[in-house]
């Protein structure tokens, strides 16, 4: 929640001058601090707040905005609380504060949304209210795959009014219940930096872009090694099996082999690490990629009819587990034991994590 202390704590000394805003925002952080209370038949207004930044701007902004005085209190922490909290009251007032910032109708009756003053007011306004929402009941959570920026409302009623809200600003939120508690939920992280900017958290919205690009340049690192390793392991096995099969032909063929494929063979043997282009490189005339293919093609072909023909293995006979050479059936490593394989093929392997 360390996103979530300062963001709190920057939007607390945010220096608001319109007093469209400052009465918008008043009226929002009392209706989601749900502090409309009824005492000996009068009103009471009474917040509930967890930071005394908050608690000052509020007791500032009822005295200069509506010319009310309100008393602080702090609750010391107790049972599930591990830290203060601010109440903030309007006893003698409190009915005149209520029907000022539109927390009841001209009836007395309690609104269950928010004001209509705020609900159609200018985006000033919206800013406003989600900025009061958000010192009340906010949470940032850190950048990542569960990231989310959400407000725990009072009642459905204020969750689509802040829905609403959002939408004027730019920004797509969602309102839905959890565990019997209404809440609205932006999950998208170019949203969440959006409505942080529009609100005011100028210097949280720096730090939230700062670590969501960290992550996402980690993930990415992340993801490029897993697939680096994954090509290291499948090049190792590739290799180790060509060079297996190209053995076991040339022992089956014998002096029977023809020149030009018992020349492709050894090179593949020599420079088992090498791609075909570099074996057409090395060859003598040099050759295509493609001529070694075929000729090493040709090779294993005409070594598995032999080995056929005799009743013997043929050239897969000496790969493990299926000898598809796939790499299934072979992930413990068994297949860099074969007689043949290089140290270099083995250290490679083993690199990759196949042995």
């Amino acid at each position: 929640m360390a996103m979530t202390a300062s963001v709190k704590d920057e939007l607390a000394r945010l220096s608001v001058t319109k007093p469209c805003c400052r009465k918008a925002e008043v009226s929002s952080l009392l209706r989601f601090a749900n502090s409309l209370h009824i005492v000996s038949a009068r009103i009471v207004v009474e917040a509930e707040l967890d930071t005394g930044a908050t608690a000052r701007r509020l007791r500032k902004d009822i005295a200069e905005v509506f010319g009310h005085a309100s008393e602080v209190a702090v609750i010391a922490p107790g049972g599930l609380r591990r830290h203060n909290r601010w109440v903030i009251r309007v006893a003698q007032d409190g009915d005149v504060l209520a029907r000022q910032t539109g927390l009841v109708d001209s009836h007395g009756r309690p609104v269950r949304g928010l004001p209509p003053a705020v609900v159609s007011g200018a985006s000033c306004d919206a800013a406003a209210a989600w900025r009061g929402a958000f010192l009340v009941h906010g949470s940032l959570t850190e950048p990542g795959r569960s990231a989310a920026l959400e407000i725990t409302c009072p009642g459905p009623e204020a969750a689509l009014a802040l829905v609403g809200a959002a939408r004027r600003l730019g920004v797509s939120a969602k309102a839905r219940e959890v565990r019997g508690v209404d809440r609205v939920v932006i999950r998208d992280g170019d949203a969440i930096g959006a409505l942080l900017t529009r609100i005011g958290a100028h210097e949280s919205v720096l730090a939230w872009e700062e670590r969501r690009m960290r992550r996402e340049v980690r993930a990415t690192a992340n993801r490029l090694a897993n697939f680096d390793d994954a090509n290291l392991r499948r090049s190792a096995r590739a290799a180790v099996a060509a060079g297996a099969r190209v053995a076991r032909a040339l022992e089956i063929l014998g002096e029977d082999v023809p020149d030009h494929l018992a020349a492709a063979g050894r090179l593949r043997l020599e420079h088992k690490q090498a791609s075909l282009e570099e074996l057409g490189a090395l060859a003598d005339p040099p050759l295509t990629k493609d001529a070694v293919a075929g000729r090493i093609r040709r090779l294993l072909a005409m070594a598995d009819k032999r080995a056929q023909d005799l009743g013997i293995p043929g050239t897969e006979a000496d790969l493990p587990g299926d000898g598809d050479g796939d790499g299934e059936g072979d992930r413990d490593g068994s297949y860099l034991d074969l007689p043949g394989v290089p140290e270099q093929d083995r250290s490679a392997a083993r690199f990759a994590g196949t042995y």
